[in-house]
């Protein structure tokens, strides 16, 4: 955010004379910051925010709690990383904006990338807030369509106590489906993790939305290796000219965000700046010119890139919509921009852009560490028939196979047989049991679809 405002602040072509400012609000997965935050900023309130270890972003139940209590005002919201598709309500969010896709698309993505691969029986686990609740819905609308069935779906929340993650380990354990579905934000995976780990549930095959997929912290989390064989859906890869060397040319004493940095220069170099806080006497010296690039965490952690390109975007937005406003006179009319990379960013009617997802297998390197491989592309604004592409001979699946998992609750009918459904079970779990005398089915896989002889 301060790359780009710095950038727009030093361009003459973009609000000329005019100078942004900002105030930082860290939310951390909050509801109740979230709250605090929103009536501050009604109010006027001022409160600088607070650096933590982990990145933080405004994902959907964050966002929705904070956007409840905005819109009794109008403020203009554009978000980088909530993606509910509860979002695209205009009469209820009439002012919000988003730089990355609305789940709507990314649920209907990955029940297509579920049937491509011939898997009609699977498990489901979704984080019990509106990502999680929402996501899966649609996923749950659309798998049906295309004949695909759940054998459970399961709510999480990193707060549940034991028992509810120990019905979840015993409902996965005692289930015949062989593929698992992870609508859940990044926090929650990262309990999971933990949790599948301990109780050794390898094997699996998970599918994952983009708040995990590529989570380089997910990644790295003590039992990872569960996860190994992933395949899921991504923000697309970006670049933003001039980013990488922002972020590891940082000197807290010279930046613009001077408070901010100096925080989090003393955190992450584990310093203090003698003449700022005189209290500390045991830890050394910061001089300013440590060397970030010796450091490995999230502030400069460049898988994040397309997060990172879209709050470019989002301030972007905003301040093109304040030249739009300041020059256009009686009739305004900004219908998109285009990045100095060449991107170009547009909203539609819900004021959501257009969604194409980077499909992302977790490939498992000698060392135990994990590479997220590029191996397919969804662009849902291709017709439909055209809009996944994967390519299958790059993937690796769980337990480091090279064959397609099989997930199916009942196998293809053979010649000479028919369907009967399993009582009380859905419609992809049936019995093959021979045609009666003078009857033929000449189609495998046939329903009572029979030819009297």
């Amino acid at each position: 955010m301060l790359f780009a405002i710095e950038e727009i602040n030093n361009s003459t072509d973009i609000l000329p004379g005019i100078k942004l400012g900002y105030k930082l609000y860290d939310l951390c997965g909050s509801i109740a910051r979230a709250v605090k935050v929103a009536l501050s900023l009604i109010n006027g309130n001022e409160e600088m925010a607070s650096m933590s270890e982990k990145p933080c972003s405004g994902s959907s139940y964050k966002v929705t709690s904070f956007l409840n209590i905005q819109n009794l005002y109008i403020f203009l919201y554009v978000s980088h990383f909530a993606t509910c598709a509860c979002l695209s309500n205009k009469v209820r969010y009439p002012s919000f904006l988003r730089t990355i896709p609305s789940d709507y698309y990314q649920s209907r993505a990955l029940a297509q990338m579920v049937k491509h691969f011939g898997w009609t029986w699977v498990g489901a686990i979704r984080s019990n807030d509106d990502y999680g609740n929402n996501g899966m819905a649609i996923f749950i609308d659309t798998a049906t369509e295309l004949g695909i069935c759940l054998e459970y779906s399961l709510p999480f929340i990193r707060t549940d106590p034991p028992e509810q993650k120990q019905k979840i380990i015993e409902t996965i354990k005692g289930s015949t489906s062989k593929v698992i579905i992870a609508f859940v934000n990044h926090m929650d995976m990262d309990v999971l993790i933990e949790e599948f780990a301990h109780h050794n549930l390898t094997g699996y095959q998970w599918v994952g939305t983009e708040s995990w997929i590529s989570d380089s912290q997910n990644a790295q989390a003590k039992g990872h290796y569960i996860l190994d064989g992933s395949i899921g859906l991504a923000i697309r890869k970006a670049h933003v000219t001039g980013l990488r060397e922002f972020i590891l040319d940082v000197k807290p004493l010279n930046s613009s965000g001077n408070k901010l940095f100096i925080e989090f220069w003393e955190k992450t170099f584990g310093c203090i700046f003698n003449h700022i806080n005189q209290t500390e006497k045991t830890l050394k010296q910061c001089t300013g010119y440590e060397d970030l690039t010796q450091i490995k965490n999230s502030f400069h952690d460049m898988s994040l890139m397309p997060i990172f390109n879209n709050v470019y975007k989002a301030v972007y937005a905003v301040a093109h919509t304040l030249h739009t406003i300041i020059g256009c006179g009686d009739t305004c009319n900004l219908d998109r921009f285009k990045t100095k990379d060449g991107e170009e960013v547009y909203f539609n009617q819900y004021g959501d852009p257009a969604a194409k997802y980077d499909i992302i297998n977790w490939q498992p390197k000698k060392d135990g560490s994990v590479e997220f491989v590029t191996v397919g592309l969804f662009d849902a604004s291709l017709p439909e028939e055209k809009q996944l592409h994967i390519d299958n001979l790059t993937l690796t699946w769980a337990n480091n196979s090279k064959q397609v998992p099989i997930s199916v609750c009942s196998g293809t009918c053979a010649l000479g047989t028919r369907k009967v459904l399993q009582k009380g079970k859905p419609v992809c779990c049936y019995d093959c049991i021979p045609c009666a005398e003078g009857e033929v089915s000449n189609k495998t896989g046939t329903k009572a679809r029979l030819k009297r002889m």
